[in-house]
């Protein structure tokens, strides 16, 4: 009971944020670092390494 007392303690001392704050926060950083996000910017080709294998034939 010490424990669950002692965590409880812990938790209620926390500073909580609203949900809107957070949210606008997150937007905010989310669109401060987009131009780093290679899922929005791409990969180029030369920096890909899963881009495909070249096949090399000596023909």
């Amino acid at each position: 009971m010490k424990k669950v007392v002692q965590h409880l303690r812990l938790e209620a001392g926390l500073n909580r944020v609203k949900v809107s704050q957070a949210a606008a926060d997150l937007k905010q950083c989310c669109l401060q670092n987009a131009h780093h996000d290679p899922l929005l910017t791409g990969v180029s080709s030369s920096t890909n390494p899963f881009r495909p294998q070249k096949v090399c034939s000596f023909l």
